[in-house]
């Protein structure tokens, strides 16, 4: 049985969207799972990087986008009031449930709590009362504001990007990273050993050789 990590954030619509959509997209085939809570923006910082949300026509877009997938999918899904929201207090709250064997790993059902805190119902994600309302039902058993809660955060996006992760979703099973919600067939295939896998065609893409580079005016 292969085990995956799944990078998240909640601040993310195509995170929310791969996580309802995996126990479908992966049904009748073995696997495990460790929820990841990590910080997009500090990816997006340490590649240089803006989100979608941050460049003004991909944002509407974007927003459309993933509404037409969650409708093709089934997938109940509103956009909160705002966004981009600051996603800290979620990722906070979500690690703050963490089991002790696993600190960096919240289980599923805190996951889907926050995220669906998140993208159902249309509401502000990060107000004040909603925040202490979705406190009190998950009951963490540290504190989110906590020096440890906040370290373990840092420690899991730091360990993503040394393990070559640029955004969120992401899903890392062996030495291979899958990206995105469209790369969920892809990842299916490789948990069901399909003979692409071992023909080459991963390892061969490195010896592309780098073209035409494009220089900041």
């Amino acid at each position: 049985m292969k085990h995956i990590t799944f990078y998240l954030d909640f601040l993310s619509p195509y995170a929310y969207l791969a996580f309802e959509h995996l126990p479908e997209a992966l049904k009748g085939v073995s696997y495990s799972v460790s929820y990841t809570p990590v910080l997009f923006a500090g990816m997006l910082k340490h590649h240089g990087q803006l989100g979608p949300a941050e460049i003004a026509p991909k944002r509407e877009w974007t927003y459309r986008h993933v509404l037409w997938l969650a409708h093709s999918r089934g997938i109940p899904m509103q956009m909160p009031a705002s966004h981009p929201f600051n996603p800290l207090p979620l990722l906070r709250l979500a690690l703050a449930c963490a089991p002790e064997a696993e600190p960096g790993a919240p289980n599923r059902y805190v996951c889907e709590t926050v995220f669906r805190h998140a993208w159902r119902g249309g509401a502000d994600a990060v107000d004040a009362q909603r925040l202490a309302s979705l406190v009190q039902q998950l009951a963490p058993r540290r504190d989110m504001q906590g020096d440890e809660v906040k370290a373990q955060l840092k420690a899991n996006t730091d360990d993503a990007v040394a393990q070559g992760v640029f955004g969120v979703p992401a899903f890392r099973v062996d030495d291979k990273l899958f990206w995105g919600l469209d790369a969920l067939p892809m990842l299916r295939d490789y948990l069901a050993n399909a003979a692409w896998f071992a023909q080459g065609h991963w390892e061969g893409v490195g010896a592309v050789k780098t073209g035409a580079v494009r220089r900041p005016s």
